[in-house]
């Protein structure tokens, strides 16, 4: 039977989304959460009493689930966070890693909360970028949820104490060593600004790919740009690297791509499909850009093997494209 409480979840899906992201690292584990998340909301909707907003309890259920999620998984990371940066050789690539040990991409549209307020968009971008991400996988998670709680959504600390049902002390204290425990990481893990997305420089950076123009490629990189590509633990910084590694056997594959637009983690991003030898083109590799002084300072590409049923669905994207 439907109630009010039971009407009233599907509203708050979209930044349930984020949170849970923001708590997990990862775009399908959050939307797994949420899921759980409303069939614990309404499974016990007769329970709920009132004493706190629709908002707040299922912020409750969302938190007991992720903190439940998180034992059960490493700490997710990036790359960068595992090694130096390795030569431009395909030789270095290595194993592909579980998709347990990454961060991975969301797509935009689940996870941004309705509304055009400029202010709430640009906070949404800041709070949801890989490297922020990566950066709060360091934290236990009753500090990170604290710190998501307070920081980035704008809890009172009242509430959040009442949320974790712990004191306003306790969430005091926890605040300040996720603070110390963020700027404490080394520089790879920190983010750096980025400009708004340059509609002509995504144009370019398409139709370079597509041709598989690597000196026109290159040239739309920062010289310290970085690519990196999960499930390998291998990446590359530099431009002149990430063009020459583009050209390695394994890599040139690449040549013939189609690139579909997207958006993910705040930023510009790309469907990449490679040729299918059966015809038409195969879903690859979702590619996140982050722009930075009107080039583009870091490529990360997702590569479908992480979870390829259901990686390019997340994002609205085709499993295949004809011709």
């Amino acid at each position: 039977m439907r109630t009010p409480v039971t009407e009233d979840l599907e509203h708050y899906r979209r930044e349930l989304t984020g949170y849970c992201y923001r708590m997990l690292g990862s775009g399908l584990e959050a939307e797994d959460a949420v899921q759980e998340t409303m069939l614990r909301a309404w499974r016990h909707a007769d329970r709920f009493e009132g004493r706190s907003s629709h908002r707040s309890w299922l912020y409750r259920i969302a938190t007991n689930v992720c903190i439940d999620m998180h034992r059960q998984v490493q700490r997710r990371g990036r790359p960068m966070e595992m090694g130096p940066a390795s030569p431009p050789e395909e030789s270095f690539l290595g194993a592909m890693l579980d998709e347990s040990n990454w961060v991975t991409p969301i797509c935009d549209s689940v996870a941004c909360a309705t509304g055009s307020d400029p202010a709430e968009i640009a906070q949404y971008r800041e709070s949801i970028r890989l490297a922020f991400v990566a950066a709060l996988q360091h934290l236990p998670p009753r500090q990170r949820a604290a710190l998501i709680l307070c920081e980035v959504l704008r809890w009172h600390v009242a509430e959040v104490a009442a949320l974790l049902e712990t004191s306003v002390a306790a969430v005091n204290s926890a605040l300040q060593r996720a603070r110390a425990t963020l700027g404490a990481l080394q520089q790879e893990a920190k983010p750096v600004d980025l400009d708004e997305p340059d509609p002509e420089l995504l144009r370019s950076y398409l139709d370079a790919f597509e041709r598989y123009d690597i000196d026109r490629l290159v040239a739309l990189l920062h010289d310290d740009a970085v690519q990196s590509m999960p499930p390998f633990a291998m990446w590359l910084r530099g431009a002149a690297d990430i063009g020459r590694f583009m050209v390695q056997p394994g890599p040139s594959g690449c040549r013939g791509s189609r690139l579909l637009p997207t958006s993910a983690n705040g930023c510009p991003a790309f469907g990449q499909y490679r040729r299918d030898p059966s015809g038409g083109h195969a879903p690859w590799a979702i590619q996140v850009l982050e722009i930075s002084g009107g080039l583009i300072a870091s490529m990360s590409l997702f590569l479908a093997p992480l979870d390829p049923e259901r990686l390019f669905p997340s994002f609205e994207l085709p499993l295949h494209l004809d011709g």
